[in-house]
């Protein structure tokens, strides 16, 4: 009897198994990647909704008192509803605590055109985000 000749092919099972192992874990990185990436992205649209609600709010509020419109701007002496409203947003927007001057929400007044802006950083990131809104407050004295 002759000796059994190795063949060509031994191990080659071993390594598709090797490969399709790899692929897979390819696959399964991926897929973490693009769950954290939208996870990025609903947190972003939470906080621009919020920016946006809060926004619209003030500015609903300063129609309602259209004689103290002036009252409103963040560069003028303290005003109730401005201050409480400015409390607010950095209750509800998460903040940059070492520089607190770079998400502190800004109101100004030009005659009746009313540009509130409202900004926010997110923890761990170094870009400020912001929404800003302009409103005509006709019949302001």
């Amino acid at each position: 009897m002759r000796p059994r000749a190795p063949h060509k092919q031994q191990g080659v099972m071993l390594l598709e198994a090797l490969i399709g192992i790899l692929i897979f874990s390819i696959g399964i990185l991926a897929m973490l990647g693009m769950q954290a990436i939208g996870m990025r992205a609903t947190i972003d649209a939470k906080y621009r909704s919020e920016a946006s609600y809060l926004a619209n709010q003030v500015i609903g509020q300063m129609w309602v008192d259209r004689n103290n419109l002036g009252s409103y701007a963040t560069t003028g002496p303290a005003y109730a509803p401005r201050d409480e409203w400015v409390a607010k947003v950095d209750a509800t927007l998460p903040r940059n605590v070492a520089d607190l001057t770079t998400t502190t929400p800004i109101i100004t007044v030009a005659g009746q055109q009313v540009t509130v802006t409202v900004r926010w950083m997110r923890q761990g990131d170094d870009a400020v985000s912001q929404h800003v809104a302009i409103a005509q407050v006709v019949g302001a004295s």
